[in-house]
């Protein structure tokens, strides 16, 4: 009894240092939430939200060849996915092709190679471009990856404004937190714009960036610094493009948002509630946007795969769902849930299908979707989204006293505080203060040899073998022709996407395209703190 007597008085905080409550009451929430679909959209972007349309239910997929990855979204397209997200392996990821010294080992390992626009053809045969969306996680290359899919769907007669989907291209958080990343921030953040500009022109229905606090969260943020740097990266990103001379209402209503699912559920509503808020006023309020569709944050939802554990898989099952019950009860546009053996190594048939299908309960099983913003007026999802709101802001205080984004990351501001949460938090695993089951209490041997998808050592020497038939088989005086206009656009101010993709479609490969810009902006060496 004495025990249980103390028990309830021991502190309970959340990731962001926001310390719970025994209980809550009238007096810690707002007197008045305001509406779903209206400014400040704390409640959703939408008055009717998941009565209207449900999330749109994606799976990461892409390993191997293009071949191999297309079989995979065929099948989770049969198995009523209604979306496509593409992972790129890491020489993609970092601008060289396939037969790069560097890229030796890394072909296909962690997503699918794509060097060419033969690649591109065959990741999307007999997919239907005009009726399902994709997003495709990609930052450095975004431009490149952009353009071989926009050939694609040309090339099969798609309307621009059917070519659906979203580019991840938000290289700020590659200097934060994940470091692929090929140039120099000021060139890196010229292409962004560039995109920008480009989709506003030629493809009205992409959305052209995903400002993510995904990867950011994965390297150890709390949900707070999480909606902070992520909001300060997505300022930064609208400022260089007025800078650049779009006006913000012409791009902003195209721009998105990736937010990690993580373990608290309470405080993960709360999060997405805030960052809502707090980009609809910063939008209105600090930048000027006049349409009320520049100030609506719509968002895409990962669930952590840094939360996933090795030790009993089957249990990252659960955890998933709570984290894709979090994502849904905050309102989010799309979703995608980790596969329960992510930890082991790339997700089999059957894991992304129960993944899937985690959505699909959760949908039409769970009675979420039958009124908009379930927890909206709970006194502890009130205050906590205040909380979050209250930290978030404080530190996008000192990211602008530093000078905005890029100026903070040079001065490792976001690194650091990251650095500092990951260390706090591994420590409170270490000594039992927060509980992993499985890892650190309820330990136990036994258990089932879960089957891992490995990738056959074979792609690699394939891929390579591909990529070398496309340049023997080109013209190469065009394809130079090609990459001399990209080199001049880079040299001067010409919107660089209109020569890339002219190079693209003369079967010029990504690494030849990045290695000019390389040779014209450098190559980003990182700092120390």
């Amino acid at each position: 009894m004495n025990s249980e007597d103390s028990s309830h008085r021991e502190p309970r905080m959340t990731s962001s240092g926001i310390e719970i409550e025994v209980a809550y009451g009238v007096d810690q929430a707002p007197p008045e939430v305001g509406a779903p679909g209206r400014h400040p959209f704390t409640r959703g972007p939408y008055p009717t939200m998941y009565r209207g349309r449900l999330w749109t239910m994606r799976q990461y997929a892409g390993y191997g060849t293009a071949e191999a990855t297309n079989a995979r979204f065929r099948s989770l397209l049969a198995a009523g996915q209604t979306g496509l997200s593409v992972a790129f392996d890491l020489p993609t990821q970092m601008g060289m092709d396939s037969d790069h010294p560097m890229a030796s080992g890394e072909v296909g390992k962690v997503g699918v190679a794509i060097d060419s626009i033969e690649d591109m053809r065959r990741l999307f045969s007999e997919i239907p471009l005009g009726e399902v969306s994709t997003s495709m996680t990609i930052n450095s290359t975004a431009a490149i990856l952009l353009l071989l899919y926009q050939i694609v769907a040309e090339e099969r007669a798609v309307p621009a404004n059917q070519i659906r989907g979203t580019v991840q291209n938000d290289i700020l958080k590659e200097y934060i937190a994940r470091g692929t990343y090929i140039y120099p921030p000021r060139p890196s953040m010229r292409l962004v714009t560039d995109l920008f500009s480009y989709c506003a022109r030629e493809l009205p229905a992409w959305n052209t960036i995903s400002i993510s606090g995904y990867h950011i969260r994965e390297a150890g943020s709390t949900a707070a610094q999480e909606v902070a740097f992520t909001l300060a990266n997505g300022l930064a990103y609208v400022e260089a493009a007025v800078a650049a001379g779009l006006a913000v209402d012409d791009f902003a209503p195209r721009l998105s948002f990736f937010w990690n699912a993580h373990n608290h559920l309470f405080e993960e509503v709360a999060k997405y509630r805030a960052a809502r808020r707090m980009w609809a006023r910063l939008m209105k309020d600090r930048v000027g946007a006049l349409d009320p569709k520049s100030w609506m944050m719509r968002f895409h939802t990962q669930t952590a795969g840094s939360t996933l554990t090795a030790q009993q898989p089957e249990n990252n099952i659960v955890r998933t769902a709570l984290q894709g019950l979090a994502a849904t009860l905050g309102g989010t546009q799309s979703l995608h849930t980790n596969a329960f053996d992510e930890a082991l190594g790339l997700p089999t048939d059957q894991s992304a299908r129960i993944a899937l299908r985690t959505q699909q309960i959760i949908a039409h099983e769970s009675g979420i979707t039958d009124t908009v913003d379930p927890l909206a007026g709970s006194y502890f999802i009130e205050h906590l989204t205040d909380q979050v709101e209250a930290k978030a802001t404080e530190l996008i205080r000192k990211i602008d006293e530093l000078g905005g984004a890029s100026a903070a990351i040079e001065a490792r501001f976001q690194q650091g505080e990251i650095e500092e949460a990951a260390y706090a938090a591994a420590r409170r695993i270490e000594n039992g203060e927060s509980v992993i089951v499985g890892v650190n209490r309820f330990v136990d041997d036994a258990g089932d040899q879960i089957p891992v998808l490995s990738v056959d050592p074979a792609v690699e020497y394939r891929q390579i073998e591909a990529v070398r038939r496309v340049r023997a088989g080109r013209d190469e005086e065009v394809v130079a022709g090609a990459l001399d206009e990209v080199r001049n656009a880079a040299h001067r101010d010409i919107n660089l996407l209109y020569p890339m993709k002219e190079a693209l479609m003369a079967s010029a490969t990504l690494g030849e395209v990045s290695d000019v810009l390389r040779a014209i902006f450098g190559v980003y060496q990182g700092s120390s703190r």
